[in-house]
């Protein structure tokens, strides 16, 4: 199988270490077994000839140092159900590598212009679904796709929200991997609508990196992405229903024992406006009003890290104490915006994802710009019949399946595994979906015993008001384990820093 390496023309092969044979040569980069000047990516060069002139021990010291500093500041995220190495608490740290991941200019320029367009047609497409639904009627998506999906809501239809826009914040899985002719290419691996998680670390990886090596920046010239709180801010008050001047934002939390609180505390502080729990919410007359010391507070606009079955007992799941009752009917009466929209969860389902070609196509008479990863439904008789037959060699996924779970890598599962797990496709097919296993680009990373490459994958964000704004980067999330394509930070992935460069 080809291989593609993000900073090297020649990857190393599985298991060899970047860095092996220190000692063994006249020059530093022949110590730490880098690849020569020759061998290393354009955009990668200075960067390449700065880290041969680094030492282990430095290196090391700057991995110890950004634990510290993330430890001490609480950057942690949770796995539940799961113990530390010491058998007590949930809160991880997510390892920090400190080889960045780059992207020239051009290359960042194609990708925003295809994320954009994406996150367009997938707007176009829910708001079809919750009104005419047109695609249904031209037959490109089948009725029973959308109508018994379980993240369609039914309580949608007709709705109408700010801008006809209803994911405000996307996180688009993004990975590369070799085309014929050997060539990196991008393909959009996942559409995450709901409320996609991550933006955080994007943020401190940053930050990191800036304190760790700040002549880093000064030798190159790395796009900025520390505004975006401020875009993210801009994005939400675009959304408000217009009912207020000054629309007060909040952001809903289900509270400090939510895998991510860290991020939602971090958005609300970064954006200085009110973190809440679904009891400091209240509905009257159809408004929704935030309890504060001063009393009742009206809310213009919620930016929810809750899921829909938990935002309003009165219509979802009656025994939710995370949300708000009464919540649904400001909605529907156009007296607070909910961002991302109720109903989102229906456009990011993996067995709606193979159709978002046709969907560009349909709503923006445009060819796509990124690809989609080869997908095999498994509701499809012949599909069902391929996969069963090949399931050693691919990567199955449950349709409503996430962070890594639900899922077999063919090519890393026993013979007993790959049994089990096609029991369970043949159980219930429409519940999955399977892809070729894709060559994954790697990057080098700093692990204990030197530079090795990785696989890695890239989380753009894409925030959608009354238009659609990037900042030039995302969160690289990095497979810390030799040979796995399992980036995820719960199947212990680690992030990198992500940068853009300028020119």
């Amino acid at each position: 199988m080809q291989k593609f390496d993000e900073m090297y023309t020649t990857p190393a092969a599985a298991g060899q270490s970047q860095s092996q044979g220190a000692g063994q040569g006249p020059s530093q980069s022949q110590s730490q077994g880098l690849p020569s000047a020759a061998g290393v990516r354009e955009h990668y060069r200075t960067y390449g000839q700065w880290l041969a002139r680094q030492s282990a021990e430095l290196m090391k010291a700057r991995r110890e140092e950004a634990e510290m500093i993330f430890r001490r500041v609480g950057i942690t995220f949770a796995v539940y159900g799961a113990k530390d190495e010491d058998g007590a608490g949930t809160e991880r740290l997510i390892p920090f590598d400190l080889i960045p991941r780059i992207i020239p200019a051009r290359e960042w320029a194609s990708m925003e212009k295809g994320l954009i367009q994406r996150v367009n047609a997938l707007n176009r497409f829910i708001h079809d679904v919750y009104h005419g639904q047109e695609i249904i009627k031209a037959g490109i998506v089948p009725a029973e796709q959308i109508l018994n999906n379980a993240q369609f809501r039914p309580e949608m239809m007709g709705v109408d929200v700010p801008n006809q826009v209803y994911s405000h914040i996307s996180g688009v899985d993004i990975v590369r991997a070799p085309n014929a002719q050997g060539e990196g290419e991008y393909y959009v691996l996942e559409d995450n609508l709901r409320v996609p998680s991550g933006v955080s670390y994007m943020l401190e990886d940053r930050k990191m990196m800036m304190r760790l090596f700040p002549e880093l920046f000064s030798a190159h010239r790395v796009a900025p992405v520390a505004h975006y709180p401020d875009l993210l801010l801009e994005t939400l008050r675009a959304s408000s229903p217009g009912t207020s001047a000054e629309p007060t934002v909040v952001v809903l939390t289900p509270g400090m024992y939510n895998s991510a609180y860290f991020e939602h505390a971090f958005l609300a502080q970064q954006m200085g406006v009110e973190l809440v729990e679904g009891q400091d919410l209240f509905v009257k007359d159809n408004f929704v009003y935030m309890r504060t010391t001063r009393g009742p507070r009206r809310v213009d606009v919620i930016y929810r890290r809750v899921d829909d079955d938990f935002l309003d007992p009165k219509v979802f799941r009656p025994s939710s104490t995370l949300g708000c009752p009464g919540l649904m009917d400001a909605y529907r009466a156009g007296h607070v915006a909910i961002c991302n929209a109720v109903g989102t969860g229906v456009a990011d389902d993996k067995s709606i994802y193979p159709y978002v070609p046709k969907m560009i196509e349909f709503y923006l008479g445009e060819k796509p710009i990124l690809n989609n990863v080869p997908t095999y439904m498994c509701r499809n008789s012949e599909d069902l019949k391929y996969v069963m037959a090949n399931l050693k060699d691919l990567v199955v996924k449950e349709v409503h399946g996430a962070g890594g779970y639900g899922m077999l890598v063919g090519p890393a599962s026993t013979k007993a595994e790959i049994e089990d797990f096609g029991k369970a496709v043949l159980a219930n097919p429409s519940n999955y979906i399977a892809q070729p296993t894709l060559s994954l680009s790697t990057c080098p990373t700093y692990v204990e015993q030197g530079i090795a490459p990785r696989h890695i994958d890239l989380r753009p964000f894409v925030l959608s008001g009354k238009e659609v704004q990037m900042v030039p980067g995302g969160l690289t999330r990095v497979a810390l384990k030799e040979g796995s394509l399992v980036v995820n930070s719960s199947q212990g992935g680690g992030t990198k820093d992500t940068w853009i460069l300028e020119i």
